[in-house]
């Protein structure tokens, strides 16, 4: 199994990426997907993120006011460590039981907005990082999520810093491109994980035979 940490700016189109390695076979594990399990009505999760930053983050439906949370603390560092420390423990302990049902010759892709932010680089074979320049993030914010610029600009604020992601990447995708480019990118990403893939199994059949 290789364990792939793919990351990017928000905004930088790594759910893209993410969509195109699934189509070429590989097992993909949402971070964010599970952040929004994890604390889902009912969860011990949602529970301390009440108890932390009171009621009113809660939505009538009883479910998290994501919006309203990530009003508060993406203009907060301090409330946002706090967040971080309630569902950060919980996303990755469901990570690893996710990769645990995964086949022993899988390219198995975690996709994970805080990677940089949290030093997780060392828990993954190769780290393969989604670039694209600030102004291309912002636009896509603004353009097509729909984010005041305001906004856009305290979530990537709230961020690592473009080099620090690149500072941690073994794998550079540059997202400032046309879709075809990015999906011919993605192909020979693709091929050059399933050929680590291949000789991490190798080398830990040698050392389990030594």
């Amino acid at each position: 199994m290789l364990k792939v940490g793919l990351t990017g700016g928000i905004g930088a189109g790594k759910s893209e990426v993410s969509r195109l390695l699934v189509e070429h076979g590989a097992v993909l594990i949402d971070a964010d997907r599970i952040a929004r399990e994890v604390v889902a009505p009912g969860t011990p999760g949602l529970a301390a993120v009440v108890d932390a930053f009171g009621e009113r983050v809660l939505a009538p439906d009883g479910g998290l006011d994501r919006p309203g949370l990530g009003a508060i603390v993406f203009a907060d560092p301090e409330k946002l460590a706090v967040l971080n420390s309630i569902v950060h423990p919980l996303v990755g302990a469901r990570s690893r039981e996710l990769e645990s049902t995964a086949a022993d010759d899988a390219v198995v892709v975690h996709d994970v907005p805080l990677l940089a932010e949290n030093s997780l680089a060392p828990l993954y074979d190769v780290v393969v990082v989604v670039d694209a320049s600030p102004e291309t993030q912002l636009d896509r914010l603004v353009r097509r999520r729909g984010m005041s610029e305001d906004d856009a600009r305290a979530r990537m604020a709230a961020q690592a810093t473009r080099d620090k992601r690149l500072e941690i990447a073994d794998v550079v995708i540059d997202n400032d491109v046309p879709l075809d480019a990015l999906r011919r990118r993605v192909a020979e990403v693709w091929a050059d994980l399933v050929r680590r893939e291949h000789a991490h199994r190798a080398d830990a059949a040698g050392a389990a035979g030594e």
